[in-house]
């Protein structure tokens, strides 16, 4: 009778302990969250190997980070994945791709308090879905070093001067190219755009998948223009104290970019995707502008004197968010078309 005792408690007590054990990791699992990003947050040289161990600190959150290639990869997978999606904080989709996001019905909408210090003309989102943390300018970075003429506008590109001396992006697979792409037709016009593309076309080097991969081959030395923001300039006058590349502003305007965190709905972890969202938008506001060579979307933020080196330009052009969820589709396939042989 006391074996049995002894033997009933012994159970207890191991069921008590497995049952503690996994209120333990339960909780613990609450405390992970995590983050879809592209690569330019998560690199070496981007803002989240210094972000994301202080927000780490800073909540007692911690943070699995899974880079997914570029923005638009990145949109593209978490889509894909649907409601098997294992993120809770999605960060890096632009307006421009704004319209499938919310088509994917992903998206939480999130009011965050750190809205009172970002302009209305950044949140793009009435529904608050998509949280805008930066903002920036598509621009030719141009290597002053270089032995050829420094292109004073869009037109100009199409000179046979710069055979092999212009590196361009695909729209299809990175959001700077997708970029450029309603930049051409903010310019030229749906009759006109594909033209200037064919003629620049046979200029580039190459059309490259992403901005890492443009921007590397730049900066070694493959081709002096390259397609990148206004802001680019600012990382080498800060970290290379150079002022060799210099950001081109032309005539016919540039097209204004607005990068966004958001949280799924599927999140189990709702108040950590919310505090993250929040350090983002507040803490790590010249972190991530920085880094990735974009402006801040906080107004309250003080940037490095370095920043003289990234031009407003005085033109900004947009195409409105409805005409490009209705024509973005075909838009694509026409470059496709045009451009993939």
């Amino acid at each position: 009778m006391k074996k049995s005792i002894t033997v009933i408690l012994v159970l207890i007590l191991a069921l008590s302990l497995s049952f503690a054990r996994g209120q333990v990791e339960e909780k613990n699992e609450e405390k992970v969250l995590t983050l879809y990003c592209y690569d330019t947050f998560s690199s070496e040289w981007g803002s989240g190997p210094t972000l994301i161990p202080l927000f780490e600190e800073k909540t007692g959150i911690k943070v699995n980070v899974v880079s997914t290639g570029d923005a638009i990869q990145m949109l593209n997978q978490a889509i894909t994945e649907a409601d098997r999606c294992p993120a809770d904080v999605v960060m890096g989709i632009s307006d421009d791709s704004a319209s499938a996001a919310y088509k994917s019905g992903l998206f939480a909408s999130y009011d965050s308090p750190e809205l009172k210090n970002v302009s209305d003309d950044l949140v793009f989102d009435s529904e608050k879905r998509l949280l805008p943390f930066d903002y920036g300018a598509f621009a030719f970075v141009y290597d002053t070093q270089s032995n050829i003429p420094e292109p004073k506008s869009l037109e100009d590109l199409k000179d046979p001067i710069y055979k092999n001396k212009v590196i361009l992006i695909d729209p299809r697979t990175s959001s700077v190219g997708l970029g450029l792409l309603l930049w051409t037709i903010e310019v030229y016009g749906e009759d006109g755009y594909l033209d200037w593309w064919k003629a620049v076309g046979e200029n580039a080097l190459t059309i490259a998948d992403g901005w890492s991969t443009a921007y590397g081959l730049f900066t070694e030395g493959e081709a002096p223009i390259v397609l990148s923001y206004t802001t680019s300039p600012v990382y080498h006058a800060m970290w290379e104290k150079s002022t060799r590349y210099k950001a081109l502003i032309f005539s016919e305007g540039h097209a204004k970019t607005i990068e966004s965190i958001g949280i799924l709905k599927n999140s189990k972890h709702k108040k950590e995707a919310e505090a993250f969202v929040d350090f983002i938008l507040s803490d790590g506001q010249v972190e991530t502008a920085v880094a990735n060579s974009m402006y801040p979307a906080n107004n309250t933020v003080t940037l490095p004197e370095e920043y003289k080196y990234a031009p407003v330009p005085e033109k900004l052009l947009s195409i409105d968010e409805e005409t490009i969820a209705e024509k973005l589709d075909k838009w694509t396939e026409d470059w496709t078309k045009a451009m993939v042989k």
